[in-house]
């Protein structure tokens, strides 16, 4: 068993986690859920012994061995095949057939097997790497977004893989539907602590917030009981007949703990913004066809399809057979070999590619990117679109060159939202993200009034989203007309052939039942933070102006003395009749503040019931 005690991180002024316990117990395969930046893959190079803790241990079992994905190419053999071979436990000779299935499931062709390693591209080292690490059989396997290299054809593999797997295992991923399909448990990590739950990422999510709601409707009885025992005790504390009461008080506020307010945590939030479009037909791809070289075999042989308004759909298919070229085609950033692409005259795109620094000039702060987009847009529209894309503060003035990957496609996603458009192109729009912003995502695209043509590999998204498909597979690209669920069950992936359809283990509830759910929580999770919001700010400025008048209340106390020592009677008139104004005013603050408590704990508890809801 492995077994983590006490752990504290931090980097600087970061603090990533404190006293942070757990233990990985035999056979639990675990998901490892956080927000970006959080220290999920911190608390990967801690276990594995790549980092140390600031305090606390990590103790692994004697003999006990650990399988990660080495991100460095060290590549000592002449062909894949006998690569992936000696990762076999103890060189097992005549087990090549192991490590060859595995290289198969991971997207190799048999023709690849006797390829130089090297001479493969970056994201193929990488499925060469994973393969190997499968293949060495470690008694816990921890895995940091392995599908990030991989198509949707290998995520399957790997999440049927992974379900068998005899060992424990620690996974990090952005995509909801794989990490439910694989693991046992979740482990949270939240508020710089980590918490374990039995199930999926749904229940974990689920129990976190209603506990956090708890907290804020606890602390927020607390602060009025609190301030108004304070206000008593200023009253009361000359009333020589009530002094024995008013000590009591002040005894007993002196006990009671004070619960802090929870800090805010950013989410991505936003929402596409529809042009009207009256037409019927959006526009019309014929007969398209496209090679990077004329005498090689088109990489898109010949595909015709028509675009009309409020479509959703999804480009599937495995890497490198030509989905992100369709679709730069589609955007105009690429020209057809032969056939057409013609939109509607009116039609406006909006286009999010793979490589979002091509997009963005470099020497640009945040602001100024989206300033730049649309002419009419002030810094202060800029800014506070900024703060719904998670960058609050002085992130808004970073320049995008020393952004990440993920901040980059934020950042290009908010100059597709100054925009109004009729339809969005997006190329694997959940990279980068983390699990929140992608539920966010899926709840805007769902939510947009125009049509939607996306390159994806995330199956929750295909499943709650597509109405048609264009796919690529059995060496052609083809349109269905259908949705994804139904795809896998008429003709399904090749090679899939005899193997379930759905890398979910059964359910009692159909797949587009689960995934509308999914769609719904995400929709009343971004309703919930709209509705409560307002009520939060102002109950926070009504707190803000009862503890200046407090203040206000007590220095003039302190000057009603000093007055009275010199004797000053103007001061002692003006400063009475100021001290009789107060009591109330801090009435009214209170009784303000405790209407807009109260309306907050009864939409919050409303909230809470419907989230409850099946």
């Amino acid at each position: 068993m492995l077994k983590a005690a006490n752990l504290d991180k931090a980097y600087g002024s970061q603090v990533l986690f404190r006293e942070v316990s757990f233990n990985v117990n035999r056979r639990e395969r675990i998901g490892l859920v956080g927000r970006n930046g959080h220290g999920k893959t911190t608390l990967f190079r801690l276990i594995l012994g790549l980092e140390e803790p600031d305090a606390g241990t990590v103790t692994v079992p004697k003999h006990y061995t650990l399988g990660h994905v080495e991100q460095e190419v060290n590549f000592s053999r002449p062909t894949v095949r006998q690569e992936a071979c000696v990762a076999l436990k103890g060189g097992a000779e005549g087990e090549a057939w192991r490590a060859e299935k595995i290289l198969l499931g991971l997207g190799f062709s048999t023709a690849d097997l006797d390829r130089d390693p090297r001479e493969l591209s970056g994201g193929y080292q990488v499925r060469l790497n994973l393969a190997k690490v499968l293949a060495a059989e470690p008694d816990c396997l921890l895995l940091d977004e392995p599908t990030n290299y991989l198509d949707i054809v290998s995520i399957r593999w790997l999440s049927r893989f992974l379900r068998e797997w005899k060992g424990e295992l620690l996974l990090i991923t952005h995509d909801r539907s794989f990490m439910d399909g694989v693991t046992t448990h979740t482990l949270a990590i939240h508020r710089r602590k980590v918490r374990k739950f039995t199930g999926g990422t749904a229940k974990a999510y689920e129990q976190i917030a209603q506990e956090e709601e708890t907290h804020e409707k606890t602390r927020l009885n607390d602060e009025k009981k609190r301030k108004q025992e304070e206000l008593y005790i200023r009253r009361f504390r000359a009333k020589a007949r009530l002094a024995g009461l008013v000590q009591s008080r002040i005894k007993m506020l002196a006990r009671r703990d004070k619960l802090e307010k929870l800090e805010s945590l950013e989410d991505l939030e936003f929402a596409f913004s529809a042009a009207p479009f009256e037409a019927k037909r959006m526009g019309e791809v014929r007969d398209l066809a496209f090679s990077y070289d004329r005498r090689a075999p088109w990489l898109i042989p010949g595909l015709s399809f028509a675009l009309g308004p409020r479509e959703r759909l999804c480009i599937v298919g495995k890497n490198g057979r030509g989905k992100s070229t369709l679709l730069k085609l589609l955007a105009g950033r690429l020209r057809p070999s032969e056939g057409s692409v013609a939109y509607h005259p009116s039609l406006r795109v909006g286009y999010l590619g793979q490589t979002p620094e091509h997009e963005l000039h470099p020497e640009r702060t945040v602001a100024e990117e989206l300033m730049a987009a649309a002419p009419g847009c002030t810094l202060d529209r800029a800014r506070d679109l900024a703060g719904a894309l998670m960058f609050s503060g002085d992130m808004a003035l970073r320049k995008t060159a020393r952004l990440s990957g993920g901040e980059k496609s934020r950042v290009l996603m908010g100059k597709i939202l100054l925009t109004p458009c009729h339809l969005l192109l997006l190329d694997e729009p959940t990279n980068h993200l983390d699990m929140e912003s992608c539920d966010a995502l899926l709840a805007a695209v769902d939510a947009f009034e125009g049509s939607v043509i996306m390159v994806t590999h995330n199956e929750m998204f295909l499943h709650a989203l597509a109405t048609r498909l264009i796919v690529f597979d059995r060496g052609r690209a083809f349109e269905y007309h259908g949705t994804y669920q139904r795809f896998l069950d008429e003709l399904g992936w090749e090679g899939d052939e005899g193997l379930d359809r759905s890398p979910a283990p059964p359910s009692p509830t159909p797949p587009g039942e689960r995934q509308e759910a999914k769609r719904a929580r995400a929709r009343l999770l971004q309703e919930r933070s709209r509705a409560l919001r307002p009520l939060e700010e102002e109950a926070a400025r009504l707190e803000a102006a009862i503890t200046a008048l407090e203040g206000e209340q007590a220095a003039n106390d302190e000057a009603l003395v000093r007055a009275s020592t010199d004797g000053d009677a103007p001061a002692i008139a003006s400063l009475a009749r100021r001290q009789r104004e107060i009591p109330p005013l801090l009435d009214g603050l209170y009784g303000r503040l405790d209407t807009v408590t109260r309306d907050l704990e009864a939409r919050a508890a409303e909230f809470a019931r419907r989230l409850q809801e099946p």
